[in-house]
Parts: structure tokens; C-alpha cells; sequence
């Protein structure tokens, strides 16, 4: 069975145009690499949670804080199921969304070992995450890797509704 991830794709509509805050993911793989070295803020679902549950789970635990909860039912940072991508690695990634109007700054998140530089039986430990910022859905585009690149073509397709 393919692995299951979940995640929260914020955005927020600047002028005419429409900004998401994705992160760009850590460790020397990714250092140098900006084009393609993003990513929704998302994790792996663990068994018995639900999507909903681990896309707030996985937010919290690579930014450092909480998603914002809404004012009220459809307030600013509701979120909306915008829905289930198959990634080139087979893995499936439930993707939701909310229009928030500002997210904090990255404030710690979560960290992963990996013997670094390899073969040298050094372990290092790296940020999931090593920064997030806000960019227009153009930019986004050119910064995501490959494989999510149809989350940005459902938003627009969600907010011409």
C-alpha cells in the first residue's frame, strides 16, 4: 500500500494576486537548491489519524507553531479539503487548504538524522524545514518540486470557482 502524507497549503490574496507559504525543505540535499527544493508543509500519516489530524500535526511540527484555528466556521484559516495527489514516488498526498491573511516565522520544527557526508559515520542533524515564505502562485510554481505542481493547478482552478 502506498504511503499516505497530508499537508496545508495556506494562501492569501495580495493586490490581484494570489501568495502561498510553502517551505523549503532542509538537509544538504536540498542547501543549494532553490528551483524545485519547496514544498507544502506535509508528513506522513500515522495510522489511526486522520488526514485532517496529520496535516495539523506535521504544520506544528515542522514550523514550530500550530495552524492558526478559525475565528468561526468559515473564518480566515478554515480549512478545505482541496484534494488527494499521486506523487511520481506512488505516495498519495492529501493536500489542504486555507486563506489566512499572515503565518508566523519559522520557529524551531522538527529535525532528521542522516550520516552526513556519507560514508563518514558522522551523524548530523537537520532541520525538515529550513525556511518558509510567501510567493505568488508563478513563483510557487517554479520553486515546487515537480510532483506538486497539480496542488497549485487545483487552488487556481478552486479560487476561478
Amino acid at each position: 500500500m502506498p504511503e499516505r502524507s497530508a499537508g496545508i497549503l495556506p494562501y492569501r490574496r495580495r493586490s490581484d494576486e494570489v501568495e502561498v507559504f510553502i517551505g523549503h525543505m532542509g538537509g544538504p540535499y536540498w542547501a543549494k537548491k532553490d528551483a524545485r527544493g519547496w514544498s507544502i508543509v506535509k508528513g506522513l500519516v500515522d495510522e489511526g489519524e486522520s488526514e485532517l489530524e496529520a496535516a495539523r500535526r506535521e504544520f506544528a511540527e515542522e514550523t514550530g507553531h500550530p495552524f492558526p484555528e478559525p475565528a468561526d466556521a468559515r473564518g480566515s484559516g478554515a480549512l478545505d479539503l482541496l484534494g488527494e495527489f499521486k506523487q511520481p514516488s506512488g505516495k498519495r498526498v492529501t493536500v489542504f487548504v486555507a486563506e489566512v491573511d499572515e503565518l508566523p516565522p519559522l520557529d524551531g520544527g522538527s529535525f532528521f538524522e542522516l550520516e552526513w557526508p556519507p560514508r563518514s559515520g558522522r551523524v548530523q542533524s537537520f532541520p525538515e524545514i529550513d525556511r518558509l515564505e510567501w510567493f505568488d502562485v508563478e513563483a510557487a510554481a517554479e520553486k515546487l518540486v515537480a510532483g506538486q505542481l497539480p496542488v497549485l493547478d487545483a487552488l487556481r482552478a478552486r479560487l476561478a470557482e
